[in-house]
């Protein structure tokens, strides 16, 4: 094959000492970009050459003494590896097959097996087993030392959005959590009691003449988030994960990015990694979305203990800024 996944197979192998084999060429698939054989790869000088189409394989095995095959095949040309198996049983070659996964968003991939079947898990969630015990107790734990120490500050933020403006001190709405349960949100009230227009939900913006003046200081600094606290000691969220967003602009964001609900492959939380990153606030473009989301799927893939520490750590130091209102 000739994907980019077959050159960096390629290049692995061949820097690699400790493997002792020699690449010798590329063969291409059907589908594969024409390109006279003969002809270096594209990359480097030292690249092999590609040796020519499959129905050459045969000779080119004798040509080149060839003893073993890898046989990288994009999703949609899974077929050529059976063309391929049948065809070189008598060449006595050791055969290994690298399905080209890569052109999908994988989330959280890996390599196991089943009674000997192997299986190549394309989305999982990372919390499994004691991974999600660490993961629990890490939320438990923190959580509860981060209520004693701001258990102060609920009640002043609640006794001044009390005095403020007329309404329920907190809001609370249905968002979307692991695995996509719904749950309900707990938050300051920030805006002015009012009645959303039916069948929308209007971001905030700056200067939005439905927050109030206390909701402007706490959503400026964030304070409005805290009493997800809660969330997070009865299991609906996490202190680290991606930030649960209203039920409406899932469906609209599902829509337009595809990979959008990969982000439920883990408990939401109070800040992520989008978030330390400033990907926060209004989304007025579809390309801020896709950042946010992408930021959560590397989350996601990447996910330990130590980087949730790093992310409360700088979360710290990024509860202002000029997405924030």
């Amino acid at each position: 094959g000739q994907s980019k996944l077959a050159y960096y197979l390629q290049h692995k192998i061949s820097s690699n000492p400790w493997i002792g084999e020699q690449v010798i060429g590329f063969i291409r698939l059907p589908g594969d970009e024409k390109q006279t054989s003969g002809r270096k790869a594209p990359g480097r000088k030292s690249d092999p050459i590609v040796l020519g189409n499959i129905e050459h394989l045969s000779a080119l095995i004798d040509q080149y003494e060839i003893s073993m095959i890898y046989v990288v095949t994009p999703l949609q040309s899974s077929k050529a590896l059976e063309d391929i198996y049948t065809n070189t049983l008598d060449k006595h070659v050791a055969i290994h097959w690298i399905p080209d996964i890569f052109s999908l968003r994988l989330v959280n991939h890996s390599v196991k097996e089943i009674s000997g079947i192997p299986v190549i898990t394309l989305s999982e969630t990372p919390l499994i087993g004691m991974r999600m015990l660490l993961k629990s107790l890490e939320d438990k734990l923190l959580s509860a030392l981060i209520l004693i120490a701001i258990l102060p500050i609920l009640l002043v933020v609640a006794i001044a959005v009390k005095l403020d403006s007329p309404g329920p001190v907190f809001f609370r709405q249905n968002r979307a959590g692991w695995s996509g349960k719904s749950f309900k949100i707990w938050k300051f009230r920030s805006m002015y009691v009012h009645q959303e227009e039916a069948g929308k939900l209007k971001q905030a913006q700056k200067n939005d003449s439905r927050i109030t003046r206390v909701g402007a200081f706490i959503r400026k600094t964030s304070l409005d988030e805290l009493p997800q606290i809660f969330n997070v000691l009865t299991g609906d969220m996490s202190l680290v994960g991606p930030r649960p967003h209203a039920l409406q602009h899932d469906k609209e964001y599902s829509q337009r990015i595809f990979d959008y609900f990969a982000r439920h492959h883990i408990k939401p939380g109070i800040t992520g990694l989008a978030q330390v990153r400033g990907l926060r606030g209004e989304t007025t473009e579809i390309g801020q979305m896709v950042q946010r989301v992408e930021a959560d799927i590397e989350y996601i893939n990447n996910w330990s203990i130590w980087l949730d520490i790093t992310i409360l750590f700088r979360t710290v130091f990024a509860f202002t800024g000029k997405g924030a209102y």
